[in-house]
């Protein structure tokens, strides 16, 4: 089977899955996965993050953003450029009044707002959504390939983390040459240490 209908199928069956976990204990999930993350060293000892505002039934990463903002670090959204089909990183310091829905109706910065974040170089720590993860790192995300794109173009290799509900880690995922490991998968039932040499 063609690996790109291995990756909708798995893509279609995990999220549907997701979208009947009953709200009560995605609340508890999410409070779990959020504050072990804002502990894990890597995350602490950074100056600049990037974060994503969720949407639909995944991890509510929006509750780390504000987390990171509470911290005093600099914090970057990504928004959707429609006609290089990458994303642009901006700074943000308020959700409030910084974002509004954009691309696939997901919250975005607001470009007259926040100011465009170019020095790459200095970005330290990133959070990844994501649709399934394996123990050893593996990711498969939207399909939109708009990560794969961002991770390829810096210039250097910050720390990659995910946060996943337990039900989204698998034991294995369909993989191609340019797909990058995270880090760090934490889970509300476990933190997961990826890359031994980055522990």
């Amino acid at each position: 089977m063609n690996i790109q209908i291995r990756k909708q199928a798995l893509r279609q069956s995990i999220i549907a899955a997701r979208e009947k976990l009953p709200a009560r204990d995605r609340l508890r999930a999410n409070r779990a996965i959020v504050g072990t993350l804002h502990g894990l060293s890597a995350c602490r000892e950074a100056a600049t993050v990037l974060g994503y505002l969720n949407f639909g039934a995944e991890l509510e990463a929006e509750h780390w953003v504000e987390r990171m903002l509470e911290d005093g670090k600099r914090v970057l959204l990504p928004r959707v450029n429609r006609d290089s089909k990458q994303l642009e990183l901006h700074v943000v310091q308020d959700l409030r009044q910084d974002v509004a829905p954009g691309a696939f109706g997901i919250r975005e910065p607001l470009p007259q707002r926040c100011a465009r974040f170019t020095a790459l170089d200095e970005l330290e720590f990133i959070l990844l959504p994501g649709v399934a993860f394996t123990r050893e790192g593996a990711r498969l995300g939207y399909g939109g390939g708009f990560y794969d794109k961002l991770l390829a173009s810096l210039p250097h290799q910050p720390v990659l983390a995910a946060g996943a509900f337990a039900m989204q880690v698998v034991d294995q995922l369909p993989q191609e040459p340019f797909d990058r490991r995270v880090d760090w998968l934490i889970t509300e039932l476990e933190t997961i240490c990826c890359n031994l040499g980055r522990g």
